[in-house]
């Protein structure tokens, strides 16, 4: 079974969100979805001051098998990358809740939370789609 932190935000399209109590929201792609991916060798993010818009495409996540987009969660202005994924992509393999970051959001909108999965939901989507 995938790695659900009960902490965290879920989308349908296997993507987190983890808001700090200043406001900001780190995301990245769960342990299921890189799971599915298997390997991963190039991970694409939105640049540093691009905004993001929640369940919009943000990035790419490739592997060894396949490509994926990457959708937010959130919507608001990216204000931090992970910059040691351009190297070292297979971090997202090693740590998706970790190191294997993506990106950094300003939250436009904290209500926008409100319509996301919490760790059950998203367990339970998991089950239904495997």
């Amino acid at each position: 079974m995938s790695e659900t932190p009960p902490d965290l935000k879920y989308i349908e399209t296997h993507q987190w969100v983890r808001v700090d109590a200043d406001g900001t929201a780190t995301v990245g792609i769960t342990d299921f979805a890189q799971e599915q991916l298997g390997d991963v060798v190039y991970i694409g993010v939105p640049d540093v001051g691009d905004t993001v818009t929640g369940g919009e495409e943000a990035g790419v996540a490739e592997s060894v098998k396949s490509a994926s987009d990457v959708f937010s969660p959130v919507t608001g202005e990216v204000i931090e990358i992970n910059e040691s994924l351009e190297d070292e992509p297979e971090k997202v393999n090693e740590d998706p809740y970790g190191d294997g970051w993506m990106f950094k959001v300003k939250l436009a909108d904290k209500g926008e939370l409100d319509g996301l999965m919490d760790a059950d939901a998203y367990a339970e989507h998991v089950a239904v789609s495997e």
